[in-house]
């Protein structure tokens, strides 16, 4: 049976900012009649989906949600994913947040003890709201403060021509491997590398993304089974040790402790590296940017002689409605539209991920030859992500990039860090 690594029963993913209502719209809180006294209703949606989608979809989908309710109009603000994070952090702590956001589970548990996000539960309860279709939704005392939208597995991007050049003829399967694969192709070239880890503390999630992956990949766990932190353990121990085994090796692309995400993407899609772990969101990025890149997608390698399932780390589009919308009935029924399975389904699809209607079809996935490939390996293991509802979730992922940086400049061993790392968290619980 597949299980599902995460809290509450959840899956993962982010948020805006800004006053509720902009010109032309209501003054005050709606009587849910569309803009209430014939008044219209302009909810701003904050987000960092419209840019990584193709041109036009999600203004689309909105154009469907108005003529579908009459009163209410959206005004999207979309911007990449980091701007979008520091936008719904400065809304949520100054009471400005936008009325819809995109949410990140990792956000999710200092949003709600900020009181910055409402409770999803009594908006569904208050509209009638049947949530059977919602494949998961994510809960804190038993109350769903995001609903994940679409879910995007990561995997292993392997750059196909590469790795043929340094004469690796397969992707690798095992961390031994992919540590040959990455020497290889890191010595075939002085300007390639072979695998690229971000690392930067301002967004720390290369932690969740591309470390801690190694050891989901194999099983492993870096909390109790009551929920404690336990990341100096011998599973999370070994990836680790992988990861500075790596460096060592002279395989992992310069300049880790300041690369974000976008960064890696850029490099993977430049054809300066030749593997990468990273999200089924960038396949589109990658085929737009470079549409003569040969790439491929795999399980991420576990370790050699591990023969469980692996977990596949994942990230959600997640959405919530903000605790100082005045407009939290129309703000509800943007939800409401965006999770029916025809809508949902067409914004998955739009974003080659897996939906979060249960009853909606990936039609992608039976059209795309890499698509394929990426929803077989999701459906042979089990999505992967401890930090899904974790308190300060970003700060502990911050915690252990700190403690990685020692360990790479040479300052401190890995069991160390480790320590150093599970003293930071447990005073984070």
């Amino acid at each position: 049976m597949r299980k599902w690594i995460g809290a509450t029963a959840a899956i993962s993913a982010l948020a805006l900012v800004t006053a509720c209502s902009s010109e032309g719209a209501s003054d005050g809180p709606s009587d849910g009649d569309g803009g209430g006294n014939g008044e219209t209703v302009t909810l701003e949606f904050a987000q960092w989906w419209e840019p990584e989608l193709p041109e036009g979809v999600l203004r689309g989908l909105m154009d469907d949600f108005e003529e579908a309710n009459p009163g209410i109009e959206v005004e999207l603000l979309s911007g990449p994913y980091a701007s979008t994070r520091e936008q719904v952090v400065a809304g949520a702590a100054s009471g400005t947040m936008s009325d819809v956001v995109g949410l990140d589970g990792a956000w999710v548990s200092d949003f709600v003890d900020q009181g910055s996000i409402a409770d999803l539960t009594a908006l569904m309860s208050d509209a009638g709201y049947d949530d059977g279709e919602l494949a998961s939704q994510v809960q804190l005392g038993g109350s769903t403060y995001m609903i994940p939208v679409v879910n995007f597995a990561y995997m292993l991007f392997t750059n196909d021509g590469l790795l043929a050049d340094a004469g690796v003829d397969a992707a690798p399967s095992t961390r031994s491997e992919f540590e040959a694969a990455a020497i290889a192709v890191s010595e075939s070239d002085e300007n390639t590398s072979g695998w690229i880890l971000p690392l930067s503390l301002e967004t720390p999630n290369g932690i969740q993304n591309d470390v801690m992956s190694w050891a989901w990949a194999s099983g492993g766990s870096m909390l109790t089974e009551d929920g404690a932190p336990d990341v100096n353990n011998p599973e999370v121990q070994s990836a680790v040790d992988f990861v500075v085994g790596l460096d060592e090796a002279g395989a992992i692309a310069p300049g880790a402790a300041t690369l974000k995400e976008q960064d890696k993407v850029e490099e993977f899609s430049s054809g300066r590296v030749g593997m990468m772990i990273s999200s089924l969101a960038h396949i589109n990025t990658l085929r737009e940017s470079s549409p003569d890149l040969d790439f491929s997608l795999h399980a991420v390698p576990a370790e050699d002689g591990y023969a469980g399932e692996r977990g596949t780390p994942y990230a959600s589009w997640g959405i919530g409605v903000a605790e100082n919308s005045e407009n939290k009935e129309e703000a509800w029924k943007l939800v409401e539209f965006l999770m029916s399975a025809d809508a949902n389904g067409e914004l998955a699809n739009a974003a080659n991920a897996f939906p979060g209607n249960s009853t909606a079809v990936p039609e992608f996935v039976t059209q795309d030859e890499i698509f394929q490939s990426a929803f077989d390996v999701w459906n042979e293991g089990y999505p992967a992500n401890e930090f899904v509802g974790l308190p300060v979730a970003e700060q502990l992922m911050r915690d252990m990039a700190e403690e990685l940086q020692r360990v790479l400049n040479g300052d401190i061993s890995v069991e160390d860090a480790l320590t150093a790392t599970q003293t930071k968290w447990e005073s984070q619980f």
